[in-house]
């Protein structure tokens, strides 16, 4: 006996599970026997391998750049705009596109296009390049008659993703340099300066009579170049372990995408980029008439935190159960009161395209004001981290001589008046 998992509907509800037969037909026939509509039957992966999928989205790579992909199809969407054939399109492209990875794509697609095959099943054929939104958008380019429509709509998506990745690496930037500036000057001083302080009160006398904070500072001297190579081996094992863990570990992974989402200033940066995307993608699948529940099977794929795809995944089972979108969106604490909100007018108006469109710019509107602020708000804070961290580490390594100072005059004091 094999086991089939199914999705479906029974009784107007949405229901999911696995079930024992020899082969797929008889599993659809117990399927049907059971009053179960099925939506979909495949052979039952085992739990671990599903726990890995869904906890694992990373991959090596295409060989691809996004910022290729984007250039093709900005070339390809002005050929499309001047009415150029896709064959001649495609052939202008080959001779016209750098990269040899995406060259030979652009071949395969051509090859199969003259095959008989439709575009957006040639593009399809390559989902490490063109993911589920690009080939449903080509599909409904072809279908309507207004590839070129569709393809600047694909330019766009693009280059608003490309604009989200921009902005996070420019306010990440800045903060991470100041860090590992701080921390190299740290270490150096720890290293190299700290042992001269050591030898010149040694030499006075004063090895005994430091101040704590000046103790500290030593004892940390001490230990950076007694063990800081092995503890620069600890911290790589360490990060490179949880990086790993967190790839086999389906309930460590989820905790860290909600730790991620509920950080301090930066966790509401990633909520409303993330936001921004869904909306961009369920307003432009829904434009080009693909069914709500394939429009949010492709959003999950815009993002890998586990937190968003299983709330994107309740949505889509409660669509199933005939309950409205404005109330599912509501239900999950990811999606703010403002997104159910705007998406309420959308389905009371019957223009949720338009809508999701209108909620992906408040979005990225909203994005670009937190980076700004972001970036407003950490250069004056890493600056003074910086100036207390070093500023600190140097008054606690002077301390001893501006105490022999009061010291010495202290004494040339009680000497004076001794004279008079």
């Amino acid at each position: 006996m094999i086991n089939f998992e199914y999705k479906g509907i029974s009784a107007g509800k949405y229901v999911e599970g696995e079930i024992e037969a020899i082969n797929n037909s008889e599993a659809a026939y117990k399927l049907k026997e059971q009053k179960v509509i099925i939506t979909k039957l495949v052979k039952a992966k085992k739990k671990k391998e599903i726990k890995k999928k869904q906890a694992t989205k990373f991959s090596f790579g295409s060989g691809v750049k996004t910022k290729e992909i984007l250039i093709f199809a900005k070339q390809f969407s002005t050929m499309q705009r001047a009415g150029l054939p896709i064959l001649t399109s495609l052939n202008l492209l080959i001779e016209q596109t750098q990269s040899p990875n995406l060259k030979k794509i652009i071949i395969q697609i051509k090859k199969d296009l003259e095959a008989g095959n439709a575009l957006s099943a040639c593009f399809q054929k390559h989902p490490k390049i063109f993911d589920t939104v690009t080939v449903n958008l080509i599909k409904a380019g072809e279908a309507s008659g207004k590839l070129d429509i569709f393809l600047e709509r694909i330019v766009d998506s693009l280059e608003k993703r490309e604009k989200i990745k921009a902005q996070i690496k420019s306010a990440l930037f800045y903060p991470a340099v100041l860090l590992s500036v701080a921390v190299l000057v740290t270490t150096f001083m720890l290293i190299k300066v700290v042992p001269t302080f050591v030898d010149m009160y040694t030499n006075m006398g004063l090895a005994d009579k430091l101040p704590g904070a000046t103790k500290v500072i030593l004892s940390a001297s001490n230990f950076v170049r007694a063990k800081g190579f092995l503890l620069l081996i600890f911290l790589i094992a360490a990060v490179s372990g949880f990086k790993y863990a967190l790839t086999k570990n389906y309930n460590l992974r989820k905790g860290f995408d909600r730790f991620i989402l509920r950080m301090p200033v930066f966790g509401n940066l990633i909520q409303k980029s993330i936001l921004a995307r869904v909306s961009l993608v369920l307003g432009n699948l829904n434009q080009a008439g693909v069914d709500i529940l394939e429009s949010l099977d492709i959003a999950k794929s815009v993002t890998t935190n586990i937190i968003v795809v299983e709330s994107i995944e309740n949505i889509k089972k409660g669509v199933f159960s005939g309950e409205t979108l404005t109330d599912l969106f509501s239900k999950e604490k990811i999606f703010p009161p403002t997104f159910s909100q705007l998406i309420s007018v959308g389905e009371q108006t019957g223009s949720l395209d338009t809508m999701f469109a209108s909620v992906a710019k408040y979005y990225e509107e909203e994005f670009d004001t937190a980076v700004s602020n972001l970036a407003a708000l950490i250069e004056p804070i890493m600056i003074v981290f910086m100036g207390v961290t070093i500023g600190g580490l140097m008054v606690a390594m002077y301390a001893p001589i501006m105490s022999v100072g009061e010291l010495i005059q202290y004494y040339q004091y009680n000497l004076h008046l001794n004279k008079d």
